[in-house]
């Protein structure tokens, strides 16, 4: 799968991290929701983390389409909450 984390690029990783990228999504979520600043701050970290360590990055020639895009590093709670859908930001 395809991972693009806005402003840095896009990663390839192997279909085999898709539950552990969930979990720390509904961790992000959470916080999302309960407007914890800290714990959201340290759960994106954590979810692009994953992205870039668990992922292989994509030439920026590649021109592939993304399985689904995550916000950048610096994003506020507030922006992050804009790009929430019902299943949160990694769907499955």
């Amino acid at each position: 799968m395809i991972v693009r984390i806005l402003g840095e690029g896009q990663f390839e990783l192997p279909e085999s991290e898709l539950d552990t990228l969930n979990e720390l999504d509904a961790t992000l979520t959470a916080a999302v929701q309960e407007g914890d600043t800290e714990t959201f701050e340290r759960s994106l970290g954590d979810l692009l983390g994953r992205v870039r360590d668990g992922g292989t990055s994509c030439s920026d020639e590649f021109l592939g389409e993304s399985t689904f895009v995550l916000p950048a590093a610096d994003s506020t709670l507030e922006e992050v909450s804009a790009l929430l859908a019902d299943d949160g930001l990694v769907p499955g």
